[in-house]
């Protein structure tokens, strides 16, 4: 059977070793690690509710078994035998090589932890005046942080008189806003911070 460990695996007082596998219990008398037993999970003869509902290791309905035919039946396999309900009626058990299923579940969560990304929102200032090279060298840093699935914070700063044409700015700002649309949308429209006038993009 795929995915099956032999029983010749077994090691003293039939424990199942899988390489690389934090976890480890008895097929005989069913003992856990400490985190186990802190969730409660019954696995082989910490099953004690008789009758039980079976599930085979691929998933097949194997019925309603006393729970003794059901060890019998996962050890036949050289696997354990998991309570998954606890609370239906019967409770609802299944075949599976619990090692095995929890390594790959905690293997799964440390893959899923590293690809969380926390979003951060990054700033890129521009100015009333400013140039088609240095409008196209901020805007492409913008699209890059956009990219990476941050926020950005557009900032057109004013100096001196210029705060007396605040459209020159907001034409900028515009301007930003639509060189990033495949990209990004406002999430703050453009506001007056000061001598500053700042606008929130965020990636679609």
């Amino acid at each position: 059977m795929a995915g099956a460990v032999p029983v010749a695996a077994l090691g003293v007082a039939g424990t199942r070793v899988v390489q690389g596998c934090p976890f480890s219990f008895s097929s005989e008398v069913g003992t856990l690690s400490t985190n186990e037993r802190e969730k409660r999970t019954r696995v082989n003869r910490m099953i004690r509710i008789s009758p039980v509902r079976v599930i085979g290791p691929e998933g097949e309905q194997l019925g309603v078994l006393p729970v003794e035919e059901a060890l019998t039946a996962a050890q036949d396999r050289g696997l354990d035998l998991v309570e998954v309900a606890p609370t239906a009626r019967p409770p609802v058990v299944k075949i599976m090589d619990y090692g095995k299923f929890k390594f790959e579940e905690a293997k799964a969560a440390r893959a899923a932890k590293k690809k969380q990304h926390i979003i951060q929102l990054k700033e890129v200032k521009y100015r009333p005046g400013i140039d088609d090279h240095d409008f196209d060298f901020k805007t492409r840093h913008a699209r890059e942080f956009l990219g990476d699935g941050n926020k950005v914070k557009v900032t057109m700063m004013y100096r001196g008189r210029q705060i007396a044409h605040l459209e020159l700015g907001k034409a900028v700002l515009d301007r930003v806003a639509a060189s990033l649309a495949d990209i990004g949308k406002i999430e703050a429209e453009a506001k007056l911070e000061g001598r500053n006038m700042t606008m929130v993009l965020a990636p679609k």
